[in-house]
């Protein structure tokens, strides 16, 4: 396939992409008045951000299975669809619980964005174009996603916070500009639905464990539950279903794993933030708009960032890539601790843009290391995988302020997730003794 509309394509896929984590990022600034409204704390309305982050990481490994058997036409619409059907109900949700469903119900659509995105980039393009494309895709992302606080700061100003769950519904509107490039078919396999089933209930044990300070002892033993029993049963099931939900020539592959273990911390940090920012500087008589006026300068970073990213990519290959935006990732939230200590906005913003910059570098080398490191027939669910783990660290990350952050303050919580991409890069370190690989 000729290169001549990667820019269009890669663009289209960001701004699709960026408008669902916007249904994070601007639904992040309207929890104060959220929590208000419908009766519970700033900490317990953070599980409306943690359970859609865990439904994005989760179904996001589905979807990449399925583009692999069925192409990405057919996951991608009903992603869509899901995610635009959440964004209803979540804006007419009458009590705290429906609101919890529709989100969770958004997070599985939008989940469909990120693998597809990537897989349909990665299948389409090749060599520079495609890591110039990656990057891009990343940047565009992450502008949108930025700019998501001071949308939703806007909207809810003028039409309060049920409008504000609503805006990913604008999603729709870019799908028939991206109809033709969506052309990747699929293998006609079957999905290992039991699979999938054990991987999402596993990874939703460490989400409950890590908020349910929050929330209260039956949730940490709902977690510990999951978890106990999830984690030896997934691996009976790969070992059973060798070629099933998670084949088992993806999880030995060390590059893959090791990559999203490491890039896991970077999405960790931001989610993070999209929790502690509002709550600091609204907590401090800051209106919702105000805060997201302020991080206006991390979407332009986030739109500049792809232009230095392919090519740093290229030059020290996509594990140092990694390496880089975990240390980016680890110095913007002790910089955030620090800011939320001393209740500084403009040290906050510094570490908005510092995370966005991070992800906007390691977004796209996770991609580069994973599709490069399997075959074809097999990318989809590798990719998937990988952004399982990589958006884990996200809901773990808003799991961590709004659990801990009533009990150690935000700013300790946020020193304390300091440390994960510190263990990243211990996890990475065996990758970056490898030589880098000709562009």
């Amino acid at each position: 396939m000729p290169p001549h509309d990667a820019g269009r394509v890669s663009v289209l896929l960001g701004v699709l992409f960026g408008l669902a984590g916007m249904g994070s990022s601007s639904a992040a600034i309207a929890l104060p008045r959220l929590a208000e409204d419908l009766g519970v704390t700033v900490g317990v309305s953070a599980w409306t951000i943690s359970l859609y982050a865990l439904m994005l990481a989760v179904t996001t490994a589905v979807y990449g299975r399925v583009s692999d058997l069925v192409g990405v036409r057919l996951p991608l619409l009903i992603g869509i669809g899901l995610m635009t059907t959440g964004a209803v109900v979540a804006a007419f949700a009458p009590t705290f619980s429906v609101l919890l469903v529709a989100r969770l119900f958004q997070g599985a659509g939008a989940a469909a964005v990120p693998t597809i995105g990537v897989a349909v980039l990665s299948a389409r393009y090749e060599g520079s174009v495609r890591g110039l494309a990656l990057g891009r895709l990343a940047g565009v992302t992450a502008a949108v996603s930025a700019l998501g606080p001071l949308i939703g700061g806007l909207v809810e100003s003028q039409l309060g916070w049920r409008a504000v769950m609503a805006l990913p519904i604008l999603g729709v509107l870019v799908i028939p500009f991206l109809w033709r490039a969506l052309d990747a078919g699929g293998t006609g396999a079957r999905l290992d639905i039991l699979g999938a089933v054990l991987v999402a209930g596993t990874a939703a044990g460490a989400v409950l464990l890590v908020q349910s300070p929050s929330t209260g002892v039956p949730v940490a033993l709902l977690g510990i539950l999951l978890l106990v029993l999830g984690t030896p049963l997934v691996a009976l099931r790969v070992r059973r279903r060798p070629h099933g939900f998670l084949p088992l020539e993806v999880i030995r592959n060390a590059v893959v794993v090791r990559s999203a273990l490491a890039a896991s911390a970077i999405p960790a940090a931001w989610f993070a933030m999209l929790i502690a920012v509002p709550a600091v500087l609204v907590g401090a008589g800051w209106e919702p708009w105000q805060v997201g006026l302020i991080l206006v300068p991390s979407g332009a970073v986030g739109l500049l960032t792809p232009r230095y990213a392919g090519p740093l990519m290229e030059r020290i290959g996509p594990a140092a890539a990694l390496a880089v935006a975990g240390v980016i990732a680890s110095v913007a939230l002790l910089v955030a601790a620090a800011g939320a200590a001393a209740v500084s906005a403009l040290v906050l913003a510094l570490s908005v843009v510092l995370v966005t910059v991070g992800f906007g570098l390691g977004q796209p080398a996770l991609s580069a290391a994973v599709g490069g490191a399997v075959e074809v027939d097999v990318r989809g669910v590798a990719l998937g995988v990988a952004t399982l783990l990589f958006l884990v660290g996200g809901s773990i990350g808003s799991a961590v302020v709004g659990g801990l952050g009533g009990l150690i303050g935000i700013g300790g919580a946020l020193a304390l997730l300091a440390v994960l991409p510190a263990l990243g890069l211990l996890a990475l370190a065996p990758t970056l003794r490898r030589p880098v690989p000709a562009a």
